[in-house]
C-alpha cells in the first residue's frame, strides 16, 4: 500500500500540534527561538524557546473539536483565519503578510482587518498590483528566514506568479540541496462565487498540484480554517491554503483554547456504511444536503472532506473504502485533469480490490464559468446530481 497522509515533502513533517504550546512536550522534533508575544503587536527583543510538535493526533483534534460545543466562542470563517493571523503573528515576530489591500484597507475579505494598526507596515504589507514580484518577494524572505503569508486577492491573479510558485517556491529547497527551506504560505479567496464572471470564478486546485514541493489544503469550516492556517504558517514546507468565496460568512463556535489541524488528515464528516462519498471545500454542502434526501431514501452514506488535496490522505480514505466498497468523488474542480482525477487514480492504485463498483466523479463542467446565475449553477454539481450518482453505485 502507497504511503498515507504521514508523508512528507522536505523530509520536514507538517508542523501541526493539536495541544497548546506551552503544554508541547520536550520531545519535539524541533524548538525554535522566537520573540516573546508582542505588546500592541511591536516584537519584544526577549526570546524564548517554543517547541513545537511534528503532526497532531487524531485524537487530540477530535478532543478539540468536542471541547467547542461545550465552550470557546462564535466566529465567521474569515474571522476564524484572522485570529488564526493574529496568533501566530504576536508569538512569532518572524510571521508576516503581503498582498494588495492587505493592509489598512484589511483584505477584500477582511481576513487582515487591524492587522496593520496592530503589527505596522513592514509586517503588515502593502504592494504594488504585481502579483510575480510580491510573490517572488514572499519567497526570498522565506529563503531569509521569515515566515510571510501572501495574500492573492483573488487565486485566479495568481496565475501572474505561476513562475514564481512552480519555479522557486516548489523547487529551491531540492535545488539547493536542502541549503533553503520555503516556509510561505500562499493563500486567498477563490471558486465561483455569485455571478463573479469567469476570471474571478476560477479553481486552481489542478494548476499547482503537479508542482513538485508544494503542500495544498482547503478550508471549508471556521474550525478547520484557522487551525489549517495556523499548522500552514508553522510548517518548514511552502503551503497552498485555498478558500472558497462563499463560505467566508460560515458561522461556528470554535475552541477557545490554542488547536492545530493536521495538514495531511482527512475529516470524518459524517459515518456511514453504504457508500464513500470524497469532497472538499463548499463541495462539503452539497454533500451533506444531498446526504439528507439519500437518508430518507434508505441509504446510508460515509462523508469524507478530504482537505489535504496534496497528499491525499489514503489511510482515512482506504479505511473508508473498505467498509463501503463504493467510492463517489465531488469536487468544484474541472473535470479534466483535476483534483479528483488524480484521487480516482490514487484508489485504483491502492484499493483497486476492495471495489465493488466503478468509482464515479462529479466535477464542474470543462467551460468558463458564466455570468448568468442559472448557467453557473449549470457548471457546478449540484445535490441532485450527487442523489442520483450515489443511488446509481449502489444498484
Amino acid at each position: 500500500m502507497a504511503a498515507a497522509a504521514s508523508s512528507t515533502l522536505h523530509g520536514v513533517g507538517a508542523v501541526a500540534s493539536a495541544k497548546p504550546r506551552s503544554a508541547a512536550p520536550a520531545a519535539a522534533r524541533r524548538s525554535v527561538r522566537v520573540a516573546a508575544a508582542a505588546k500592541g503587536g511591536a516584537g519584544s527583543a526577549r526570546g524564548r524557546l517554543v517547541a513545537r510538535n511534528a503532526v497532531a493526533a487524531k485524537a487530540d483534534e477530535a478532543a478539540a473539536e468536542a471541547g467547542s460545543k461545550s465552550g470557546g466562542h462564535e466566529l465567521l470563517m474569515f474571522e476564524a483565519l484572522r485570529e488564526a493571523l493574529i496568533e501566530e503573528m504576536n508569538l512569532d515576530p518572524t510571521v508576516c503578510v503581503m498582498g494588495e489591500d492587505v493592509g489598512h484597507y484589511g483584505g477584500s475579505y477582511k481576513v487582515t482587518k487591524g492587522l496593520a494598526e496592530m503589527f505596522g507596515d513592514l509586517r503588515v504589507l502593502d504592494t504594488p498590483i504585481a502579483e510575480n514580484s510580491f510573490t517572488g518577494m514572499g519567497v526570498g524572505a522565506a529563503m531569509k528566514g521569515l515566515r510571510p503569508v501572501v495574500e492573492g486577492m483573488n487565486m485566479g491573479f495568481l496565475l501572474l506568479a505561476y513562475n514564481q510558485i512552480s519555479n522557486n517556491c516548489g523547487m529551491l529547497h531540492y535545488t539547493s540541496g536542502g541549503q533553503f527551506k520555503i516556509p510561505v504560505v500562499i493563500r486567498g479567496p477563490g471558486g465561483v462565487g455569485r455571478q463573479l464572471g469567469a476570471e474571478h470564478s476560477q479553481r486552481l486546485e489542478s494548476y499547482f498540484q503537479s508542482i513538485p514541493g508544494l503542500q495544498m489544503v482547503a478550508c471549508s469550516t471556521p474550525y478547520n480554517a484557522k487551525g489549517l492556517m495556523k499548522a500552514a504558517i508553522r510548517s518548514e514546507n511552502p503551503v497552498v491554503l485555498f478558500e472558497h468565496v462563499l463560505l467566508y460568512n460560515l458561522k461556528e463556535k470554535i475552541p477557545d483554547e490554542e488547536y492545530i489541524c493536521c495538514l495531511e488528515e482527512a475529516e470524518m464528516v459524517r459515518p456511514g456504511e453504504h457508500v464513500t462519498i470524497l469532497t472538499y471545500s463548499r463541495m462539503r454542502y452539497h454533500v451533506m444536503q444531498a446526504a439528507k434526501t439519500l437518508v430518507n431514501k434508505g441509504y446510508d452514506p460515509e462523508v469524507i472532506d478530504i482537505r489535504s488535496l496534496k497528499p491525499f490522505d489514503l489511510h482515512t480514505i482506504g479505511n473508508s473504502i473498505k467498509k463501503t466498497h463504493r467510492v463517489l468523488i465531488v469536487e468544484e474542480c474541472m473535470r479534466t485533469g483535476g483534483i479528483g482525477a488524480s484521487l480516482r487514480s490514487a484508489i485504483i492504485d491502492n484499493f483497486w480490490d476492495y471495489l465493488d463498483a466503478p468509482i464515479m466523479c462529479l466535477s464542474s463542467q470543462d467551460v468558463p464559468t458564466p455570468y448568468a446565475a442559472t448557467l453557473e449553477d449549470a457548471t457546478v454539481v449540484q445535490p441532485a446530481q450527487i442523489v442520483a450518482a450515489v443511488e446509481q453505485i449502489c444498484q
